[in-house]
């Protein structure tokens, strides 16, 4: 089963829950679904700090 984390009510859902523009996933488990706030901020993060994506240095 996947599981998603819903933007609008802040929870995570299964297969059926709100439309997929307001959700971000899948994830495996429940578990990894709650983190989907944390696991993106640390995304970003580290893009944030990867030389290859840091369109702001100029050469």
């Amino acid at each position: 089963m996947a599981y998603w984390f819903c933007l609008e009510h802040n929870a995570v859902e299964g297969t059926h829950g709100c439309p997929n523009k307001d959700r971000l996933g899948p994830y495996e488990t429940e578990a990894e679904a709650s983190r989907a706030l944390e696991t993106a901020r640390e995304r970003t993060e580290k893009w944030d700090e990867d030389p290859a994506w840091n369109d702001d240095v100029e050469d």
